[in-house]
C-alpha cells in the first residue's frame, strides 16, 4: 500500500478506486477536505441523482486529490463527518476537486461512523426505490426521511458496503427484488471512481492548481479560488471573513462579515479601485494577505460613519448594503486622517441621494464601480462628481409607497427621521435608536392614524394607501396598543411633553390633531419631502 501511495513531489498520477476503498481511505482519516474549499452544499436530492448515474454508467466526473505529507491546520469536516485524525508519517490526500462527490458517495454507504442527522435541506439517507420506472432518465433512487420509507419498496444504499448488514437486509425480500437488489450492489462495489492525485508540498504551487481546475470548466466562485489564492498556514480568507463578523457585531454590523460577496466587492474596491469581485482575479496572494488590515481599517471607516452621520446600526438598515462598497474605498485612502468638512458633506449628499432616487436599484454594477472612483479621488482631495446624483423625488415617496422594512424607501424613510433624534409619543423622552435600529426585525413602527381607526371609522382615504410612509412614526408596541383605535385628537392626551418638540422629532405637522386624513397625508408627505431635499443638498437635516 505504502507503494502505491508514494509519488515524487511535483508529479500527477491517475489511478481510480473503488468505492469500498474510498470509505476506507476517508475513515482511516488518509482522505480529507482543506480549510480553503468550500462547505458541502447539495441537497439530497441531488447525491440521489449522483447514485443514479453511477449505477447507469453514466460520467461523474474525476476527483483531484493532493497529497503531502504535512497536516495542515485549517480543514474542514466532510459533510456533517468529524474525520479520525490521519496516521503519523503517513501521506494523506486532500481534496481539490470533488469534495460534493465524495461527501455524497460516502454518506451514502459507510456504515462505521455516527450517521448525520437527517434534515432534508442538508441530507437525507439514499434508498433504491423497487417501483421507480425504469428508464435512461428516471432515478430509481430517492432521498427520504426515516417516516417516508416504506420497507417492502425502499432499500438502503447504506447496507451495500456492509455485508453482514445487506444480508440482514435482504431477507425480506422476495426471490425476483433479490435478483434486482444483488445487480444493483454489484454495479456500485465495482464501481471505479477516476482519480488524479497531485503531489507537492509548496503551498502555492496548491493553490494555482485549484485555481485552474476552475480554468478547466468546474464551477467555482471567485470567493472560493480568491481564498484558495490567498490561503496560508497562518492565513484562511474564510475565517478572516468570519473573523469580522465577531468583529462587527457588537455595532450591529455582523452581517458584513457573512456577505462574501458584498466583502469581496469592499476588498476588490480597497485593493483595486474596482468593485467587481473580477477584478481579483489576477491579484497575487501575498499581496491580499499584506494589505488586508487595510481592508479591515477601511470597514471600520465605513461602519463608523455610517453609525455617527447615518445613525444606521445595522446593515439590514442600509437602503442599499452596497453602500458600503464606496466608502470602503474612501476610508482606503490616508488611513488615520480625520474626515474633512466637506468631505463629509459629499458623501451625505451622495449617501442621501442615491438612496431616495433609488439609484442602485436594478444592475447597480455600473453605478457603483462610478462611485468607488469618484470616493478615491475625494478621499485624495481631487475633483470629483461623486454627489452629482439627480435628486427629483415628489410627494408620490412619502404617499405611494407602503411601509415594508424590506424595501429601499422605508429603510431611507426610517434612517432620515433618525437623524432627527426622534422622541416617544407618549414619554417625550429619547428614542434608544442604539436599541431600535439595531434590530431589524424589531416592530418599533406604527400608524400615526391608527389603522383601526381608520377601517371602523370608514374614513375615505383619498385613493392614499393607510400604510403608505407619510402615516408612519417610531411608536413602540407598547405605544401602539395604547393609542389602539383612538382618534388622533384623542390620543393627543397621553403624550408626553412638550408635544411640539415629538412632533418635530418625528417630522409629523400638528394638523394630525385635526383628525383629517387627507390634510395630515399631504401635510406630512410635504414636510418629509423638505426634509429629504435638504439632505440631498445639504447632507443635512432641517
Amino acid at each position: 500500500m505504502a507503494a502505491s501511495l508514494a509519488l515524487e513531489r511535483g508529479s500527477t498520477v491517475s489511478e481510480p478506486i473503488q468505492i469500498q476503498r474510498l470509505i476506507e481511505r476517508v475513515i482511516h482519516g488518509e482522505i480529507r477536505v482543506p480549510g480553503f474549499q468550500r462547505n458541502f452544499v447539495w441537497d439530497p436530492d441531488r447525491a440521489a441523482l449522483l447514485m443514479d448515474s453511477i449505477f447507469k454508467g453514466y460520467p461523474f466526473g474525476s476527483v483531484l486529490l493532493w497529497r503531502t505529507r504535512t497536516v495542515l491546520r485549517t480543514e474542514k469536516r466532510l459533510g456533517g463527518f468529524e474525520l479520525p485524525d490521519p496516521e503519523a508519517d503517513y501521506p494523506i490526500d486532500y481534496v481539490l476537486d470533488g469534495q460534493q462527490r465524495i461527501t455524497s458517495i460516502f454518506a451514502a454507504f459507510q456504515t462505521v461512523l455516527p450517521e448525520q442527522a437527517e434534515d432534508p435541506a442538508v441530507w437525507l439517507p439514499i434508498y433504491y426505490d423497487f417501483e421507480a420506472q425504469s428508464d435512461a432518465q428516471d432515478s430509481k433512487f430517492v432521498a427520504l426521511a426515516a417516516e417516508d420509507v416504506n420497507i417492502d419498496r425502499h432499500f438502503a444504499l447504506r447496507s451495500f458496503f456492509d455485508p453482514v448488514t445487506f444480508a440482514q437486509e435482504q431477507r425480506q425480500l422476495d426471490d425476483e427484488r433479490l435478483t434486482e437488489i444483488v445487480q444493483v450492489q454489484s454495479r456500485f462495489t465495482g464501481t471505479l471512481i477516476p482519480v488524479e492525485t497531485f503531489a507537492e508540498e509548496d503551498r502555492a504551487s496548491v493553490a494555482i492548481v485549484f485555481e485552474r481546475v476552475n480554468r478547466l470548466g468546474i464551477k467555482l466562485d471567485t470567493f472560493q479560488l480568491l481564498t484558495a489564492w490567498t490561503w496560508s498556514e497562518d492565513f484562511d480568507l474564510q475565517s478572516r471573513f468570519e473573523d469580522l463578523a465577531e468583529r462587527f457585531d457588537e455595532f450591529g454590523f455582523h452581517d458584513v462579515g457573512t456577505d462574501n460577496d458584498l466583502m469581496l466587492r469592499c476588498t476588490a474596491a480597497v485593493l483595486r479601485g474596482d468593485p467587481s469581485p473580477t477584478a481579483l482575479i489576477d491579484v497575487n496572494g501575498a499581496e491580499v494577505r499584506e494589505q488586508f488590515e487595510t481592508v479591515i481599517r477601511s470597514l471600520e471607516g465605513a461602519i463608523d460613519f455610517l453609525r455617527h452621520n447615518i445613525h444606521a446600526r445595522h446593515l439590514r438598515f442600509l437602503p442599499y448594503s452596497a453602500l458600503l462598497v464606496p466608502l470602503c474605498a474612501y476610508f482606503s485612502k490616508r488611513q488615520g486622517q480625520s474626515v474633512s468638512s466637506s468631505d463629509r458633506d459629499t458623501l451625505l449628499r451622495w449617501f442621501w441621494r442615491t438612496s431616495f432616487t433609488h439609484r442602485y436599484s436594478g444592475n447597480p454594477s455600473r453605478n457603483v464601480k462610478a462611485d468607488v472612483q469618484q470616493a478615491l479621488k475625494l478621499r485624495n482631495g481631487e475633483p470629483n462628481t461623486l454627489d452629482d446624483v439627480g435628486v427629483a423625488i415628489d410627494l408620490g415617496f412619502y404617499t405611494a409607497r407602503g411601509f415594508n422594512t424590506g424595501t429601499v424607501a422605508t429603510k431611507a424613510f426610517i434612517l432620515q427621521l433618525a437623524g432627527h433624534h426622534p422622541r416617544s409619543f407618549m414619554s417625550g423622552s429619547l428614542i434608544p435608536l442604539e436599541t431600535v435600529l439595531a434590530e431589524p426585525n424589531r416592530r418599533e413602527y406604527h400608524h400615526c392614524f391608527p389603522k383601526a381607526y381608520l377601517v371602523n371609522n370608514s374614513v375615505d382615504l383619498k385613493g392614499i394607501r393607510l400604510d403608505c410612509l407619510a402615516n408612519f412614526a417610531f411608536l413602540s408596541r407598547a405605544e401602539n396598543r395604547e393609542i389602539s383605535d383612538k382618534a388622533p385628537s384623542q390620543y393627543r392626551s397621553l403624550m408626553g411633553s412638550p408635544i411640539d418638540d415629538i412632533l418635530t422629532s418625528q417630522i409629523v405637522p400638528v394638523e394630525l390633531f385635526s383628525d383629517d386624513w387627507g390634510e395630515f397625508i399631504l401635510e406630512r408627505a410635504s414636510d418629509l419631502l423638505i426634509d429629504a431635499e435638504d439632505l440631498m443638498n445639504t447632507g443635512l437635516p432641517e
